[in-house]
């Protein structure tokens, strides 16, 4: 059944109205800090025990049934640059030097695997609009592609670099990451990366025996690692561990992220500006219907109803962003003023102090 120009304005008039009230009510738009689904599991990736094997890469790419790769997994030339994952891979293994100072003789190499760290309350999640990321109570953060616009927010907002767009799948594009091989966790089955690993650098288990077993390392060897366990915090916390005995910054890991979760940062400028990224999905569902059934939709008619949702998405904006400035001038003058204050308060004590410290005996007036 083909789509009429009354029913495609009407699904746009809708969506108006339903991303204004529900603009509100944004994911994003909270101050809560989520401590994880009790019980949920997570990964251990203990740094010093990988020997870059790629086997972890290899079980990957078999479990998910991605494309070959253009190498072979057991040709390590691949390591001699450093490599993000993207839509066929979704994980990665890249080698740092380590220097072994005075005492040792040049440098020692240290291999990282890097994927979708699975976030406590994860950003790419934050930022959807249209819930297509969603945190589960396996500790996995999964992805549903029948619900996902492709606005690419997901890629903007995470921290760690992960969510890859296929681009060159025009019809149906997704965003690609690491799963934590959710389907395997639902049978009971370890992700296909921990299974496959030789020597047991990464350990699956509950975030919280995880977390446990990684302080326990620490405290047994405190020479072989640093005091910190990379995840527990970070980003208001991962479900994916690190054990490292040197520096994160030095192997490729952010160290700026904070301990506040991605919804907290974002939650006083998504309660101001939810009205305007509500707008983004009027665009995006006309384009959706249009692609999907654009054979049985006349050009004429498909022409005059994209004009109009662009006119009227265009005039909302402007009304919005409009209100927006008006706030924040608002907002700026009430802080400009509120220093004035406190710069003549400062004064008038400083006025004070300066008669309170005046000699009180002057010249004499002669008679």
């Amino acid at each position: 059944m083909g789509i009429t120009r009354r029913k495609f304005l009407g699904w746009m008039g809708a969506a108006i109205g339903a991303t204004t009230i529900a603009g509100q009510k944004t994911q994003a738009a909270t101050n809560k800090q989520f401590e994880g689904h009790p019980g949920s599991g997570g990964v251990l990736h203990d740094i010093t025990r990988c020997i870059g094997c790629r086997k972890c890469e290899e079980a990957c790419n078999k479990v998910n049934q991605l494309p070959a790769p253009k190498k072979p997994f057991d040709d390590l030339t691949v390591l001699d640059k450093v490599r993000r994952t993207d839509d066929k891979t979704y994980t990665v293994v890249n080698r740092f030097s380590k220097d072994l100072g005075s005492n040792g003789i040049g440098t020692s190499p240290i291999y990282v695997k890097k994927q979708c760290n699975h976030c406590l309350e994860p950003a790419c999640a934050s930022a959807c609009f249209v819930k297509a990321f969603k945190k589960t109570k396996t500790g996995a953060v999964v992805y549903d592609a029948s619900l996902c616009v492709g606005c690419r927010y997901c890629m903007i907002a995470c921290p760690f670099n992960i969510p890859a767009y296929e681009y060159d799948s025009v019809f149906s594009p997704r965003v690609m990451k690491c799963t934590m091989c959710q389907p395997r966790l639902e049978k009971g089955l370890l992700p296909g990366c921990v299974e496959s690993c030789p020597k047991e650098a990464l350990t699956f288990g509950t975030r919280k025996q995880l977390l446990k077993i990684a302080k326990q390392r620490i405290q047994k060897y405190p020479k072989r690692y640093i005091d910190h366990v990379y995840g527990e915090d970070e980003m208001g916390g991962t479900s994916w561990l690190y054990l490292t005995g040197t520096s994160f910054g030095q192997i490729g890991m952010r160290e700026d992220l904070g301990y506040i979760s991605a919804p907290q940062l974002t939650a006083g400028p998504l309660s101001d500006v939810a009205m305007v990224v509500g707008l983004w999905p009027v665009l995006l569902t006309g384009i959706y219907a249009i692609s999907r059934r654009k054979e049985k939709i006349a050009k004429e008619e498909l022409n005059e109803a994209v004009a109009t949702t662009l006119s009227n998405a265009n005039s909302e904006t402007e009304k919005k962003l409009a209100e927006l400035k008006a706030r924040m001038e608002k907002q700026k003058e009430a802080a400009i003023n509120l220093e004035i204050k406190k710069a003549l308060k400062e004064a008038a004590e400083q006025a004070e102090d300066d008669d309170g410290n005046a000699p009180t005996d002057g010249p004499k007036e002669e008679k």
